[in-house]
């Protein structure tokens, strides 16, 4: 057996269905190897969608996320998939070729230092020296990806690695690694402290983050504010964790959330913050969290409690084991007139849109989109006006709400959704995004035609880069710079060279046609939607 033969074998005694990648020489021993596997490998046109596509199978499946791509400029171009999935804490690994161990350090042909540049944005990363170590090394690489705080994980293997001989294949069946031991369960100190304060508390609130999706702990959490009546906000990765139209739940907070989500985290006495960084996008001014109140924060990562603001009871662990054993204590916890005031912002405090009748309003179509999409489907949003009106207007019911928080990089949509349609191909997967972020990925249309993976794509098309045109609308009074989308492709050609079904609505006249056709049959569809140019996220 040689390195590469290892490689495979590893990939398959974790389970792995796909592997997302671009060959070159470096890779090639792996890719010879792969074609005598039931792996599947799904050929990407960019490496840096090779990583989006497996995080978004990661994110509906809940299984570690492979990639593999080749040395030098096929290593440096997934860089920014792995930073997005690192800052969305999505569990991936990513096999980079090399060259031979022995040129290391000579500035060879297609040489790169990946391990050296991914270093800030992995969560660990190995250098392969001897093909012996491989099953180790990919052991202990699913492990970290999938446990504690998830995350990307590297492995650099160089081709003479790839090709040496094993003396002997052994899978290990466990992992033991001395300076690696996440805390999973919380302290029940700390839980009994959590429901005591609880109990006193009169304006209790949660606020949950993606950590809440990623240990699977939506159904719990939902349990634990229902039974006792305690309202739920979301940063932009938590959506989802409660349906959006739950009784209990007001929206996502932050500059672009919900006022009213806003308002319940500034005038609640009690707040958790569950699987949540407390970063900038969703708490620009940490005081407001800390002042007058009982702040908790929850999280598998003790890093991150006390990083940007420092709570009265901190608590480790992962999401499910913490509600878990808070579910067990004994509290007494009504907040109907809470949530009645909360009901009351709601309702007053809801954005009011004044929307060009000669365009489609990107926020009404959204939600008739959602309210037409299967239950359970997958919805991808790309990054700009298109995610923020997403995350305000989607509906989750019983789906899946996918996108770039923590990162937030354009064009990641369409390879994410390809990645959550292989996960599940019994899922309704789209994809929306706007013009300037599809131009970034649609060389995937390949893919998807190649490979038959069935996406359906919104483009939300204003021939601007809109978030930055409408950033410069307000910071530099419409003097806009470098934000006119003037040359991009016509989508109705595009779609044919590539045999995909188009259509095209420009206002909401005929929405719920255009709607039914988009939806009715399991196709790939682009649907493009003329939007007004000077329409502004609200």
């Amino acid at each position: 057996m040689t390195g590469a033969d290892a490689i495979v074998k590893c990939l398959e005694e974790e389970g792995v269905e796909y592997v997302f990648g671009y060959p070159g020489v470096a890779i090639c021993p792996f890719y010879n190897s792969i074609l005598d596997s039931p792996v599947r490998t799904i050929l990407i046109r960019t490496e840096q969608n090779a990583a989006h596509a497996a995080s978004g199978l990661a994110r509906v499946s809940g299984k570690v996320g492979v990639c593999a791509v080749t040395s030098g400029p096929g290593a440096t171009n997934v860089i920014t998939g792995i930073a997005t999935a690192f800052a969305d804490s999505i569990p991936l690994v990513c096999i980079t070729g090399q060259v031979n161990s022995e040129l290391i350090g000579s500035d060879v042909f297609q040489e790169a230092d990946i391990t050296g540049a991914v270093e800030s944005f992995v969560k660990y990363s190995y250098l392969v020296k001897n093909a012996n170590e491989i099953p180790r090394i990919f052991k202990e690489a699913f492990h970290i990806a999938n446990t504690g705080r998830r995350g990307p994980v590297l492995i650099d293997v160089p081709i003479d690695i790839q090709n040496a001989e094993l003396k002997k294949f052994v899978y290990p069946d466990s992992v033991s690694m001395r300076t690696y031991k996440p805390t999973v369960k919380g302290n029940m100190v700390q839980i009994k402290k959590v429901a005591a304060e609880l109990t006193k508390a009169r304006r209790p609130l949660i606020c949950a983050g993606g950590g809440v999706l990623l240990s699977g702990a939506e159904g719990l959490l939902r349990e634990f504010c229902e039974k006792y009546e305690i309202p739920v906000v979301s940063t932009m990765m938590g959506i989802g964790v409660m349906p959006t139209r739950h009784p209990l739940y007001f929206g996502m907070v932050g500059n672009n959330g919900k006022p009213c989500a806003n308002r319940a985290m500034n005038e609640s006495d009690l707040l958790i913050m569950v699987g949540a960084r407390v970063a900038d996008r969703a708490v620009n001014q940490p005081d407001l969290i800390t002042n007058n109140k009982v702040l908790i924060h929850i999280d598998v990562d003790p890093a991150e409690i006390g990083k940007n603001v420092g709570p009265t009871i901190p608590l480790v662990g992962d999401a499910r084991h913490i509600f878990e054993d808070l579910l067990r204590q004994e509290m007494d916890c009504e907040q109907g007139d809470w949530v009645s005031v909360l009901n009351d912002y709601k309702t007053t405090m809801a954005p009011r849109r004044n929307p060009n009748p000669a365009y489609v309003d990107p926020a009404r179509f959204i939600t008739m989109l959602s309210d037409k999409m299967q239950e359970d489907g997958v919805y991808v949003a790309d990054v700009g006006q298109n995610q923020i009106w997403s995350c305000g207007y989607h509906i989750v019911r019983k789906g899946r709400f996918l996108t770039s928080g923590g990162m937030g990089t354009m064009g990641y949509s369409i390879p994410a959704a390809m990645g959550a349609r292989l996960a599940d191909k019994d899922r309704q997967v789209i994809a929306v995004c706007g013009d300037g972020s599809f131009q970034m990925s649609m060389m995937e249309l390949a893919t998807m035609r190649q490979h038959d993976i069935r996406v359906k794509i919104v483009v939300l098309k204003n021939n601007y880069l809109g978030m930055v045109r409408e950033f410069q609308h307000y910071t530099y009074q419409d003097h806009y710079s470098v934000v006119d989308l003037s040359g991009s492709p016509d989508l109705e050609k595009l779609s044919g060279a590539y045999d995909l079904k188009f259509l095209r609505l420009e206002n909401m006249d005929q929405a719920d046609e255009v709607i039914d056709e988009f939806l009715e049959k399991d196709e790939s569809v682009l649907l493009e939607c003329i939007i007004d140019p000077m329409d502004l996220v609200k």
